[in-house]
């Protein structure tokens, strides 16, 4: 079995092309910081920076959302390959193909502000009649989604 599951942070924007052809496909190329469980050194954080690409629907989505810093959560397969470059030396190659990929932290949670504002809310005297029922004041810390 080849699964892996990983969350971390971007290092930069994603890198994204499109492949050539009648039907052109995004492939989206980003590096995750992904933290190490234990520090080195007593204080020092450590990080594995690990090589992802994402292909279709999940390249154009990583295009459109994601940024530098955004945390995100993966889940894929580790891939590995080599080419010889142009000095002739073999070159090897291991990266994350990605299958599913989402936000791991809301936006304001992020501390990033890039002019992004959620849309606000109704007023509760605005939904009347809209199918939903009210919740009482005071009620939030017994529900379990909060």
């Amino acid at each position: 079995m080849n699964k892996v599951i990983l969350m971390g942070r971007l290092t930069r924007d994603p890198e994204v092309r499109y492949s050539q052809g009648d039907q052109s496909t995004a492939i989206a190329r980003y590096t995750l910081a992904v933290d190490r469980r234990f520090k080195r050194d007593a204080d020092q954080q450590t990080a594995d920076f690990i090589p992802c690409v994402a292909f279709g629907r999940a390249g154009e989505f990583a295009e459109r959302y994601f940024r530098k810093g955004t945390k995100i959560a993966v889940t894929g397969r580790i891939q590995t390959g080599s080419y010889t470059n142009k000095d002739g030396q073999r070159v090897y190659t291991t990266e994350v193909i990605v299958e599913e990929q989402e936000f791991a932290e809301s936006k304001n949670a992020g501390g990033e502000s890039s002019g992004y504002a959620p849309a606000e809310r109704p007023s509760p005297s605005s939904a009347v009649g809209d199918g939903f029922m009210n919740i009482p004041d005071g009620i939030d810390e017994e529900l379990p989604f909060n």
